[in-house]
C-alpha cells in the first residue's frame, strides 16, 4: 500500500479545506501543516505519494512556509525520483486573475525538476482567469479553488479531483 503524505500551507484556511478532504478520502494519518508540523525536507522522503498544497500570494508566490523547503529541494539536490505528487491550492481568479493559483505552477516546476511524477491535472476550461503559472500544456497542474468568487463550485471540484486521483493512483 502506498504511503501518502499531505503537506499544506494555508493562511486563510481555503487550501486546508482541500487537505482535510484528502485526509478523509485517503485515510491518511494526518496533515503536515507547513508552519507548525514541518521540520525538514527529509519528511517528504518518508512518503510514496505527496499531496502538496499552498495558497498563492503576491505575484503568484507560494505561501511563505514553502520558501525554505523549496530552496533546499532545488539547491541541495534532493532526489524525488519514485515519488508521485499532486498539487492543490486556493487563489482569487478575479482580484488576482493575472496570477491565479500560480503557486501550484512553481511547486510543480521544483518537484518535477527533482524527479517527482505529477498527477491530478485539471481542465482549465471551467475557470475564469487571465494567466496562471499552474497552466501546463493547456491544463491546470492540480486542483485550484476560488473561495472568493466560485465557492459554490469548490465541493464538486474537490470530489471530482479525489475521484480522479483514485483512478490515477489506482487506490
Amino acid at each position: 500500500m502506498l504511503k501518502i503524505g499531505i503537506f499544506c500551507a494555508s493562511a486563510g484556511g481555503n487550501s486546508l479545506k482541500i487537505a482535510e478532504a484528502l485526509n478523509e478520502a485517503f485515510e491518511t494519518d494526518d496533515i503536515i501543516n507547513m508552519e507548525e508540523d514541518f521540520d525538514e525536507v527529509a519528511q517528504l522522503l518518508e512518503y510514496d505519494v505527496l499531496f502538496i498544497g499552498s495558497s498563492t500570494w503576491g505575484q503568484g508566490d507560494v505561501h511563505h512556509s514553502w520558501v525554505d523547503p523549496l530552496f533546499e529541494i532545488t539547491f541541495e539536490d534532493i532526489d524525488l525520483n519514485g515519488k508521485t505528487v499532486a498539487f492543490f491550492g486556493a487563489g482569487d481568479s478575479q482580484k488576482h486573475g493575472e496570477h491565479f493559483c500560480s503557486a501550484l505552477g512553481k511547486l510543480y516546476k521544483i518537484f518535477t525538476n527533482a524527479g517527482a511524477k505529477a498527477v491530478g491535472f485539471m481542465p482549465k476550461e471551467e475557470y475564469n482567469y487571465d494567466f496562471s503559472l499552474a497552466e501546463i500544456d493547456g491544463k491546470l497542474c492540480g486542483l485550484a479553488i476560488d473561495e472568493h468568487n466560485e465557492s459554490q463550485k469548490t465541493d464538486v471540484r474537490i470530489e471530482q479531483w479525489i475521484e480522479q486521483l483514485n483512478q490515477e493512483l489506482r487506490l
